[in-house]
């Protein structure tokens, strides 16, 4: 079995998410796409993010009724600062014979090789770039020093050509946290059930 990891804060989960794991789904022929909110992330630790609980009630409801879409409370369950390699591992360990697909948007995909223990996520996984069309140039932005020296020549030029693109939507979880503190719309940059859960629970007011 092919599973995508799909990891992040997910605060709140919108439309660029599901879009993202749906193309990874479609064009990397993925068995299931693993949902995976961080506690802590790494690269962001004083940002105080919306409960672990209140984002694992988002997912569901935003993944509910897709059958290759599953939500892991892995990382929030562990507490502290998440990294991508300690997940890695336990998968590894819970899905014995399968292959694990990281799937990377532009930002993480470049500064993967920041990442603690780089060398050891890609012997774990295989790894999906995504490239979001007439928004993001992966090509013309890689340096290849450092991911090269990451990956190998051969293996970087195989994950470009192959990378997932999907439409330009440029939709981000801060532009709905912000708009929701004001009192603005976030209607259709999200699921409707994700919308009216925000509403119940008065998140990012």
């Amino acid at each position: 079995m092919r599973i995508g990891v799909f990891g992040g804060s997910f605060d709140p989960v919108h439309i660029g998410h599901l879009l993202a794991a749906e193309c990874c789904r479609e064009q990397a022929g993925l068995d299931r796409v693993l949902f995976v909110p961080t506690a802590i992330q790494p690269h962001k630790q004083h940002r105080q993010l919306a409960s672990g609980q209140h984002r694992l009630e988002m997912l569901a409801l935003a993944t509910g009724g897709h059958d290759a879409f599953e939500v892991s409370n892995d990382e929030l369950a562990r507490g502290g600062v998440s990294y991508t390699v300690d997940t890695l591992e336990r998968l590894t360990a819970q899905h014995p014979g399968d292959d694990l697909l990281l799937i990377l948007g532009p930002d993480a995909f470049l500064g993967l090789p920041t990442w603690r223990e780089p060398q050891r996520i890609v012997e774990l996984a295989e790894i999906i770039a995504v490239e979001r069309e007439s928004l993001d140039d992966l090509s013309s932005a890689v340096s290849r020093g450092p991911l090269e020296s990451l990956l190998g020549r051969e293996r970087l030029d195989r994950v470009l050509v192959e990378r997932v693109r999907l439409p330009a939507i440029g939709v981000r979880a801060s532009d709905l946290r912000s708009a929701i503190a004001v009192g603005k719309s976030i209607r259709y940059r999200t699921p409707r059930a994700v919308e009216q859960y925000i509403a119940t629970h008065q998140l990012y007011r």
